[in-house]
């Protein structure tokens, strides 16, 4: 895995986090089924620890049927009885409905825009953004860009989509490039 790597502080707890870090976090994603995937684990993952929610992976690809928005927005009472009762999970009753809510929200984008990514990186003009962070303290919880992205899936009808879940998924599926300067995964900035 290279832990001889320089890597931002927060995945150098453990080899999940740095697995993480090194093969996801902050590299371009253009795949809607993905970036369901991660809308829906971002959402599960407000206030609590990434590390939680990347633990039960698995188990959540399993319950949300791959994160298939179409299998997930047909999901009935029944199927959330038993989603609330699988421990392999987060059972927080509000962030389930809002995956199954959030389902339908998001065909209703692919429906308009083509695709939910078309709709996603509209917000950054199709290109990520690379930021020049010199340390953790310097990556801020949210930004005008997350709040813009919050406020129209609001319209949208979109729940636990509040503007620091937008910036935590932008990091995630690299809209955002947040490596620390001295990372190695760190894009360098043009221009």
């Amino acid at each position: 895995m290279g832990k001889d790597k320089v890597r931002c502080a927060w995945c150098m707890k453990d080899a999940l986090y740095m697995d993480y870090h090194d093969k996801e976090w902050g590299t371009a994603l253009h795949d809607d089924q993905k970036l369901f995937e991660f809308l829906v684990l971002e959402s599960f993952q407000a206030g609590l620890s990434w590390y939680t929610v990347l633990k039960k992976r698995d188990n959540f690809r399993k319950a949300f049927a791959n994160f298939d928005a179409k299998r997930v927005a047909k999901f009935d009472q029944k199927k959330f009885d038993s989603l609330m009762q699988d421990a392999g999970i987060i059972r927080n009753r509000l962030k389930i409905e809002a995956a199954i809510n959030n389902a339908r929200c998001f065909m209703e984008i692919q429906k308009e825009f083509g695709s939910f990514d078309k709709y996603v990186w509209g917000f950054v003009d199709g290109a990520p953004v690379i930021n020049k962070r010199k340390t953790m303290q310097d990556i801020p919880a949210k930004t005008s860009v997350s709040d813009a992205m919050s406020k129209d899936m609001g319209k949208r009808g979109f729940k636990f989509r509040g503007s620091t879940i937008c910036y935590a998924f932008m990091q995630a599926v690299g809209m955002v490039d947040d490596h620390v300067e001295g990372c190695w995964k760190k894009t360098p900035k043009k221009g």
